[in-house]
């Protein structure tokens, strides 16, 4: 018998970089010899990965942006992907895919409503892409709170991952799964990343040829009679932050595979989360440590306020989420009053909308299903705009935005032009403004680099935009 299981799970993603105005991605001179960083990252990662097979044997989460991208300029990659996930469910039963928040959102600093969007549409995303409902989905940032995991479970999904810094409790059943009970009731499954073995692929990944001595030096100690090791990190690591992660990747899954084959001399064998979920259900318990994530020791700071995370001058964080969260409420409330006047229910409507979006249904079509196909087509008009809003709205808040040092960065423009663009919808709609209070938000924001403020970004994307 194997003395442990190993799954190695990737976190696949990348943000909304195109232009909301033109649905092109702006080149990116950084991303050289490369168009932009999706074109750059798939020939390094993305493809090799999926043309080497390791998509069909390793957990995995794709997000929505990305596989959006994918579809439309990678599709044999994307393809790919996608038959590897089918094929795992069709041999096991269960995939080994998960979902993930469609925008990549740190869902404990948002509202309630939008922690529901965002899972929604993660599911809705991955159900359009691989046939099939997730069980388990991805937490951007890993970040946690209880809110978000009762939202999640009461969506149907039924495991997730953490970082053993993240919970309280013994962890003697090495990554799991556990249970955690959720205050309203009801529990949902969790399983438990190995930090250290992790970190040690993920920061000091060894050459292709030295992979044996690895697994000897990483694994093999840590291996315990039916216990899991899992291995959670970016997929990226794999061809785009090391160029041998591609052929690393292959031979430690090679590694499991031989030794799955060899019966009881075999070290340890490869699993999945789904898998492992249904051969073990959780025995012990474990508590989360709310509002942590696990890219900072600072709770969820690196996200709102800045942190030692990232060096020099991040105070711009806190600048740039208070300018959002107000054009957000702005946003909302001239919606409300919309769904108000015309007697529907603004977010349940708005959660179908990634119909729409995903290109499963017209926008006519789509309000006509959902009991406003009475309405007049200047009111159909005016609605599908503001749900159009709401979509950019929702984009303002992916993850990256706030991640790194500087605000004169593509991230955070990606979070200011998608903000001037619910602005504009909002305006086509209503002929409300909100411009102005938005702009004088984004002026406190200053990038300690340059001295350049969100305004002045704000004013370079409204001037190409011509809004």
């Amino acid at each position: 018998m194997h003395t442990c299981r190993l799954c190695i799970h990737g976190h696949f993603y990348q943000p909304p970089r195109a232009d909301p105005f033109t649905g092109h991605i702006p080149r990116e001179p950084d991303a050289a010899p490369y168009a932009n960083w999706n074109e750059r990252i798939t020939a390094e990662c993305y493809a090799p990965n999926a043309k080497a097979g390791n998509f069909g044997r390793i957990s995995f989460n794709l997000g929505g942006t990305l596989a959006r991208w994918l579809d439309g300029h990678a599709h044999a990659t994307y393809e790919r992907i996608v038959a590897a996930e089918r094929d795992y469910r069709e041999a096991h039963g269960v995939g080994n895919g998960l979902a993930q928040p469609v925008h990549h959102t740190i869902l404990p600093l948002a509202r309630r409503r939008d922690k529901i969007c965002q899972v929604r549409w993660g599911i809705a995303s991955f159900f359009h892409r691989f046939g099939h409902r997730p069980e388990g989905m991805w937490l951007p940032e890993m970040a946690v709170d209880y809110e978000t995991l009762e939202v999640m479970a009461a969506e149907g999904i039924r495991f997730t991952i953490l970082s053993d810094e993240q919970v309280r409790g013994d962890l003697e059943a090495g990554a799991g799964p556990y249970r955690v009970r959720l205050p309203g009731g009801g529990n949902i499954a969790v399983f438990m990343r190995d930090r250290h073995l992790s970190n040690a692929l993920s920061f000091g990944m060894p050459d292709p040829a030295c992979v044996d001595e690895w697994l000897q030096d990483q694994v093999a100690w840590r291996c315990h009679e039916g216990r899991l090791l899992l291995i959670a990190t970016d997929g990226e690591t794999f061809g785009h932050h090391h160029r041998q992660g591609v052929e690393v990747l292959d031979r430690i899954l090679s590694a499991g595979r031989a030794r799955s084959e060899t019966g009881p001399s075999g070290r340890y064998g490869l699993t999945t989360l789904g898998v492992r979920l249904r051969q073990n259900p959780p025995q012990a318990e474990l508590e989360v440590i709310e509002n942590t994530a696990w890219s900072c020791a600072h709770r969820l700071d690196r996200w709102v306020v800045g942190c030692a995370c990232t060096p020099g001058d991040s105070r711009w964080k806190g600048a740039l989420r208070r300018a959002l969260d107000n054009l957000a409420c702005d946003l909302d409330g001239v919606y409300v009053q919309e769904a108000q006047r015309l007697g529907f229910d603004p977010w349940s409507l708005r959660d179908d909308y990634i119909a729409v979006v995903m290109g499963q249904v017209s926008g006519l079509a789509f309000l006509t299903g959902n009991g406003l196909g009475h309405l007049s087509s200047e009111e159909t008009r005016r609605l599908l705009w503001l749900l159009e809003a709401q979509f950019h709205r929702q984009r303002m808040y992916a993850s990256c935005s706030f991640f790194f040092d500087d605000l004169d960065r593509h991230e955070p423009r990606y979070a200011i032009a998608n903000g001037v663009r619910a602005l504009a919808l909002t305006r086509y709609a209503t002929g409300d403004d909100l411009s102005r209070s938005f702009r004088r938000d984004l002026g406190v924001a200053v990038s300690g680099r340059t001295g350049r403020t969100a305004a002045d970004i704000f004013n370079e994307i409204t001037t190409q935009a011509e809004v």
